[in-house]
């Protein structure tokens, strides 16, 4: 699917353009710079917001408290301040609701995934910003794919517990391969969310190591991408 760049170090959904909403993912080159990304968007440093992320299916509402938090879901009606999530083959997902100018900023590894962040992500802005999900569009960002990431049946059947069934296990002999932005589709999908409304990348960390990190092929500790989101 077509992309828009801001520049060279950004990726921007199609389902974002001439949207109110500046929402973007980061490759490689940017890292997790917020400085960086500060001069991007011109935001001030003091108005970007990470959660202290730990594998949770914990969504925290962005007040006026820009204190970290854990979470691994943030969302917000706050204009002016851009948030987001950083990953390394875990999916970052992006959520707009354009009619309650409500944001949210989403990672979802298979143990998010398998929590059900995304659906209550979703849940949660119904229930704060009184969002119906047939308004939100979704933007799933780079992430590990299905040609890439081979799990045990235990992932599988976590994943599956809170999806459901869905097309986003591929099968490659004895070994079982999973798609979490798929999975995560589908779980979007099943609270309402029109599937035209979801965008998802092509590109696989694993497949792309000179553009994205990827913690699986560097076997261990590397930088992070992110998405980031806001209402500026």
């Amino acid at each position: 699917m077509t992309v828009l760049s801001m520049s060279s170090d950004t990726v921007v959904p199609d389902i974002f353009k001439s949207r109110a909403v500046r929402g973007f993912f980061t490759t490689k080159a940017v890292n997790g710079d917020i400085k960086a990304i500060s001069k991007i968007v011109n935001v001030p440093l003091t108005h970007i917001y990470l959660p202290i992320q730990e594998h949770t299916d914990r969504v925290m509402v962005l007040d006026y408290d820009l204190q970290p938090q854990i979470a691994d879901a943030v969302i917000t009606r706050r204009r002016g301040v851009l948030m987001g999530v950083q990953v390394a083959d875990c999916v970052p997902i992006l959520l707009y609701d354009e009619k309650k100018g409500a944001i949210g900023a989403v990672h979802a590894g298979w143990k998010g995934t398998a929590g059900g962040i995304l659906k209550k992500t979703i849940s949660k802005m119904c229930e704060k910003f009184y969002s119906s999900p047939c308004d939100m569009v979704i933007a799933i960002g780079p992430s590990i794919r299905s040609c890439c990431y081979e799990v045990g049946p235990e992932v599988i059947e976590a994943v599956r517990k809170a999806t459901g069934e869905g097309d986003y296990v591929l099968k490659k002999g004895q070994k079982n391969c999973l798609d979490l932005s798929a999975a995560n589709k589908c779980q979007a999908v099943s609270l309402g969310v029109p599937s035209r409304n979801i965008w998802i990348s092509d590109e696989c960390t694993f497949c792309l190591p000179g553009k994205y990190y990827s913690y699986r092929y560097a076997k261990g500790a590397t930088g992070r991408q992110a998405g980031f989101i806001g209402l500026l």
